[in-house]
């Protein structure tokens, strides 16, 4: 439903709501300005043209907000624009846009993605790295400052370079996508990070390797089961060798991550209603690959598990008696690697789990199956199903070899790490 009169804030205010829908009163004045009214009593001043050859109705503001004045006024520049051939929406688009700052488009991309734990972690220490860029509008970052502060971060750390930049491009990406302009162009014409994979700038970062080997295993395994206890130490060496203050935790997480080869985070994320003392398994619901994780567990493991609920005062399997989540390795790290010289990180012991089944000759799709890699293009690993059930046997085997090798089981038929590739 739709009139042509002048419109004029008299007759702005006798407009009434349509009984649905909307209706529009068009002004005789100025060819395209009218008034809309929508059935819940809404109205806003509009024009309404025909843009490169498409019709097109732009909103300019609210009665009250603006007068009539002023209201045809704009719908006048704004057919100026059309006629000069400028595309008022795209215009309108760039004004706003123009402003989005890199922090708007930090929170837009951290809102919009799924981010485990770890990740989104990473990616607010990455992102405070570019601290002093949050204010700038995203279209004023240049190439010229992705490759100084790229460099500048690498003298420091290569590998945090890379990543604080591959995170940075991943948000520019998104906030070109998710404000391109009404005609499909995106916001960035080009992301300014590409300067680094155009100049070669990328630093080679080797991937870590490193592992507990065979040897090493009795040492550091010691070493883990004394971090509960004050470590040996000289008459006044008590201030510079405390004993840990949650040194019993931090002992069972090491345990955990070695004969599991999960995760730092997922294991100290660990909840109680994740762990089945009836089924012998803990899941982990919310993985890295998306896909919940279950394990069926060892007997070692069960009995620790047990062990530590009688310790546990929270939700988190791994939490002190007051229910405080335990998060920070560090100190029990350093400690272990000075009483048995093995400096071994979480990940480390993720890859000694994986080293250790295949020198067993776990099946390459069991261990993939315990890590909870995915086998995406494998068509045959589609129809191997690999349950719970059918993978106790080998993590009992990881366990058993485990335990043997750093003193803790007799009995075990220790094998040598590289055996298998022996044999073969």
């Amino acid at each position: 439903m739709a009139e042509t009169k002048k419109l004029t804030k008299r007759v702005c205010d006798a407009a009434t709501p349509p009984e649905k829908g909307t209706t529009f009163i068009w002004d005789s004045a100025v060819a395209g300005f009218g008034l809309r009214v929508t059935a819940a009593g809404a109205k806003a001043f509009v024009w309404q043209g025909r843009v490169n050859g498409r019709s097109q109705r732009l909103t300019i503001g609210k009665p009250g907000a603006l007068t009539v004045e002023k209201a045809r006024a704009e719908a006048k520049r704004i057919a100026g624009e059309v006629a000069s051939g400028k595309d008022p929406r795209a215009e309108k688009h760039a004004r706003k846009v123009k402003a989005l700052t890199l922090r708007e488009a930090v929170r837009e991309y951290r809102d919009a993605r799924h981010l485990a734990d770890t990740t989104r972690d990473s990616f607010d220490r990455a992102m405070k790295a570019l601290s002093d860029w949050m204010a700038r509008p995203v279209t004023e970052i240049t190439r010229d400052m992705v490759a100084r502060r790229h460099r500048k971060l690498g003298e420091d750390s290569p590998a945090f370079a890379n990543l604080a930049f591959r995170y940075l491009r991943a948000v520019l990406n998104h906030a070109s996508e998710a404000h391109a302009y009404p005609d499909g162009r995106p916001l960035l014409p080009d992301n300014p990070v590409k300067r680094l994979s155009a100049t070669k700038a990328w630093y080679r970062v080797d991937r870590r390797r490193t592992y507990i080997e065979r040897h090493e295993l009795r040492p550091w395994m010691q070493a883990v089961q004394g971090l509960a206890h004050p470590p040996e130490r000289e008459p006044g060496e008590g201030k510079t060798k405390p004993k840990l203050r949650n040194g019993a935790i931090a002992r069972d997480v090491f345990m955990v991550l070695v004969l599991t080869g999960l995760r730092r985070n997922e294991a100290l994320g660990l909840r109680w209603e994740d762990v089945s003392f009836a089924g012998r398994t803990l899941t982990i619901p919310d993985p890295k690959n998306y896909q919940p994780h279950t394990l069926p567990l060892s007997d070692y493991l069960v009995e620790l598990l047990k062990a530590r609920q009688q310790e546990s005062g929270g939700e988190y399997v791994f939490s002190d008696a007051a229910g405080t989540r335990f998060q920070n390795l560090r100190y029990a790290v350093d400690r272990v690697a000075e009483v048995s010289g093995v400096r071994a990180m979480p990940h480390d012991l993720r890859r000694t789990f994986a080293t250790v089944a295949e020198s067993l000759d776990v099946p390459a799709y069991a261990v993939k199956a315990l890590l909870n890699h995915k086998t995406t293009g494998d068509v045959t690993a589609g129809y191997i199903q690999m349950t719970p059930e059918r993978l106790r046997g080998p993590m009992q085997r990881i366990t058993d070899f485990m335990l043997a090798a750093g003193g803790l089981r007799d009995g075990a038929d220790v094998v040598p790490l590289g055996a298998a590739e022996a044999r073969a």
